[in-house]
């Protein structure tokens, strides 16, 4: 019974501590980068 209950809180906790990743739009050149308005620089992936 403690394994099993040991086996929930790990798969609940490894579930929670996921974030989420939302991309970005704006094309990349060969390089992975491009202009980043926002403060007029280069920003690289």
């Amino acid at each position: 019974m403690r394994k099993f209950f040991l086996t929930i809180m790990l798969v609940v906790f490894g579930a929670s501590s996921i974030a989420p990743a939302f991309a970005h739009s704006g094309g990349t050149d060969r390089y992975g980068c491009h202009r980043d308005n926002s403060n007029g620089t280069r920003h690289c992936h």
